[in-house]
């Protein structure tokens, strides 16, 4: 995505891609990311008045506020229309059921295309564009809602679920730093699509609890050939989707596949895809491992990545789904076990949680809901359902929304 910016706009993180007017008469040749604001004042120095700026290869700290009509970088969870038109207040318990509900349909749409994929090469990605635009719309009216649910895992259902939670967490990072409703929509897509190839791979490679052999490896990375080759026969020629589907396990250390792309080759769709994909697989159960809690993960994307990931874009999506995301189980000073529900931006540390069980006397409670900002209570600590002996997935679907909602 190239735009057009004045010397006075630009910012350290850009990636400029020419010169596009300058009071020199020699020509000056400038190209790459700025990252200070001394190589700023060079150029202007240089006498450079505008350039042209590549905003899929820049790492802004900062959301971009884009001229026109694109959202802001914080866009209100609310409508602002008034009278008639307004929607009533809903409770979080309420948000929550309708968002479940459109994840469940979610999945049995997913489902029936997967079947294709394992069946052949589909040749029409219709049913995923529609599915796409539901998330979009869920994401913009309740964002966090719909990352609640990214949290809430099945099992033997990772392939289905992570093709859902990548979508989900690629539209609400997007929105986060303040895309057009546009480019989220091609990013959620190809969310969705990015590791339909998986699908491909036999059983008894996805599941194996040890470490894979150099041939193994190899074909894990076919689906990604297979990722591409499904776009090919639906004729979707969109390079943000195709960068995304095609580059999601790059790495910026060249350490990635499957062209062994880095630095600054790799634009800002895939090193988000790289983060989201990473994230969401940390948080699910591997044969291989437990599944990390979102404060671990947050703080494996922190660590081991150094290096590999966009440390960042990392920074701004911790800053984006929470210290504690929503969906976390958490553990309260008083001994309680809650849910986040609701994230809280002025003071992270202290979101809304929905707490439904005493650690100290072993027992669920009535669900009550807690604004950890206004109470005498604050989280102790990020845990998994397992310390716990807690089966989240089937209390929350069976118990938690029927109580909220």
């Amino acid at each position: 995505m190239l735009k057009k910016f004045s010397i006075d706009s630009l910012k350290p993180g850009m990636f400029v891609n020419q010169v596009s007017r300058q009071t020199a008469t020699l020509k000056i040749r400038t190209r790459g990311l700025i990252k200070s604001q001394p190589q700023i004042q060079m150029l202007k120095d240089k006498g450079i008045l505008e350039v042209e700026v590549d905003l899929s290869r820049s790492v802004l700290e900062e959301p971009l506020e884009m001229e026109g009509d694109g959202p802001s970088s914080e866009p209100d969870t609310e409508e602002t229309v008034t009278g008639k038109d307004k929607k009533p207040q809903r409770s979080d318990g309420e948000r929550l059921g309708e968002a479940s509900a459109l994840y469940d349909k979610a999945k049995s749409v997913q489902s029936r295309f997967v079947k294709k994929v394992r069946s052949g090469r589909p040749s029409s990605v219709k049913e995923l564009n529609e599915l796409s635009t539901g998330i979009i719309d869920s994401v913009f009216d309740d964002p966090n809602a719909m990352c609640c649910l990214t949290l809430i895992k099945e099992k033997n259902k990772y392939l289905l679920e992570h093709s859902l939670n990548c979508a989900i967490l690629m539209a609400v990072f997007a929105r986060h730093l303040g895309f057009d409703k546009e480019l989220i929509d091609n990013l959620a897509l190809a969310g969705l699509m990015m590791d339909l190839g998986m699908n491909t791979i036999p059983n008894d490679i996805l599941n194996k609890k040890g470490k894979l052999e150099a041939q193994e490896k190899q074909l894990i990375h076919t689906h990604v050939d297979v990722a591409t080759e499904i776009l090919d026969a639906a004729e979707i020629d969109n390079p943000v989707i195709r960068e995304v589907v095609t580059y999601h396990h790059e790495r910026l250390d060249g350490s990635g596949y499957p062209s062994g792309l880095s630095g600054d080759e790799l634009s800002v769709y895939a090193r988000i895809a790289g983060i989201v994909d990473s994230y969401d697989a940390m948080t699910s159960d591997r044969p291989w491992r437990k599944a990390y809690s979102p404060t671990q993960a947050l703080k494996q994307l922190l660590g081991f990545s150094q290096g590999k990931l966009d440390q960042s874009l990392v920074h701004q999506f911790i800053r984006c789904i929470g210290v504690h995301p929503v969906g976390s189980l958490v553990k309260l000073k008083s001994g309680k076990l809650a849910i986040v529900t609701r994230a809280n931006k002025e003071d992270p540390l202290s979101p809304v949680v929905m707490t439904f069980y005493s650690v100290r006397a072993g027992h669920y409670n009535e669900i009550k809901q807690l604004d950890l900002s206004k109470v005498q209570d604050e989280i102790e600590s990020s845990v998994r359902p397992e310390e716990f002996k807690i089966n989240l997935t089937k209390f929350f679907k069976e118990v938690f929304l029927k109580q909220v909602v």
